[in-house]
């Protein structure tokens, strides 16, 4: 999703809070600069199967810029 190479949303069933410490060390890489706000944002996270099942049913695509310009190779 963060390549631009699908719109799907990528879900996370944190049951028990078992992807906390994941969850945080993502926000511990948006703060020092290592991924950007919009693309952990990209995440779809619940603690329920139900829950993220609608959130991802509910997900809209945000656009996000590619990190790589076309004429990159």
């Amino acid at each position: 999703g963060q390549l631009g190479l699908h719109q799907k949303p990528i879900g996370i069933l944190n049951t028990n809070g078992f992807y906390n410490e994941l969850l945080q060390f993502m926000e511990h890489m948006v703060r020092k600069g290592f991924l950007k706000m919009e693309n952990y944002e990209l995440l779809v996270v619940d603690a329920s199967i139900a829950g993220l099942l609608q959130k991802m049913k509910d997900y809209t695509p945000k656009r996000v810029p590619k990190w790589l310009k076309p004429d990159r190779t």
